[in-house]
């Protein structure tokens, strides 16, 4: 298909990772058995926490929600990636692009608002332990992931709408999924509102959490050093440490991605960047919980 400029594009080919086949055989493997890991741990944490009566709190809804988008990021990008590996050619059609484009931010923004959440919730608990029924009630943590779903469907859907009505000046997009900045350099018109829709986004999205999460751990440390007993500020810190951890994880890994200078890194690094921030989090979620939460370990 000759490419000229402004030319309506029915598909887009994805260029993933160059390499011979033994190599691409490998990394096949080892993803595939990522992706399998993935599923069943994060499912085993949903299952324990849905069937265990005594499981049934607020801040294990949350690990449930958590687990669950978990699933859903990995699987956006990660089986189409496997088969292109195979095939060593991935041809998506405009609108799976897109779509496959909008869901994979769509839960990335979620899991960065919903991990706020769940800093705000261990607040409450350790600060205002009495009250804690009382201010996170059930019907807070719905309302709360809703909250964190319709932050992230109104901050996607300025660029939801209009990037799909752009005109393209190629179809080859050097990346393994269609992630937006590689689609944004393909785009023959003017890009600056969409590149400032972007950076308000990061607001709400990526920098306001991450304030929530920060200043939630500050009032949870000052609150757990003025306590009198060493087991009492031990056994509160343990359970915080599997959050805080995987926080570290997906707020340093985006912020790493958003900051790095473009230029210093080559195509195929930033691909290998990517990639390990797509699976990185939905892999070690489950071994971060089971391992430092008493509870769900006993099931």
């Amino acid at each position: 298909m000759e490419i000229t400029n402004e030319t309506y594009i029915t598909e887009f080919v994805l260029k993933a990772f160059p390499g011979s086949s033994a190599k691409l055989t490998f990394m096949f493997v080892i993803l595939l058995l990522i992706y399998f890991v993935t599923l069943a741990g994060n499912l085993l944490i949903i299952i324990i926490i849905c069937t265990d009566y005594h499981l049934h709190l607020q801040m294990y809804f949350f690990l449930v929600c958590l687990s669950f988008m978990e699933i859903c990021g990995i699987s956006t990008v990660i089986p189409n990636l496997l088969v292109t590996l195979i095939v060593h050619k991935s041809i998506l059609s405009r609108n799976a692009c897109f779509t496959q484009s909008y869901f994979y931010f769509f839960i990335s923004s979620s899991d960065f608002l919903l991990l706020s959440v769940m800093s705000f919730d261990r607040y409450v608990a350790i600060c205002y332990p009495l009250r804690y029924s009382s201010i996170i009630r059930k019907s807070t943590c719905i309302k709360l992931v809703a909250g964190c779903l319709f932050t992230s469907f109104s901050c996607l859907l300025y660029p939801t709408l209009i990037i799909p009505t752009l005109p393209y000046c190629g179809h080859i997009l050097d990346h393994f999924f269609c992630e937006s900045a590689a689609l944004m350099k393909l785009i023959c018109a003017d890009t600056r509102l969409l590149k400032l829709s972007a950076v308000i986004s990061s607001v709400f999205i990526l920098i306001g959490p991450l304030l929530v999460t920060i200043i939630s751990y500050i009032l949870i440390v000052s609150t757990v050093i003025r306590m009198p007993s060493d087991t009492g500020r031990q056994k509160t810190f343990s359970t915080c440490l599997s959050h805080l951890t995987m926080v570290s994880i997906v707020f340093g890994s985006a912020i790493f991605i958003e900051i790095r200078p473009p230029k210093k890194y080559s195509i195929e690094t930033d691909k290998v960047v990517n990639l390990v921030s797509t699976v990185l989090g939905p892999l070690l979620n489950p071994f971060v919980y089971t391992l430092k939460n008493q509870k769900v370990k006993a099931q």
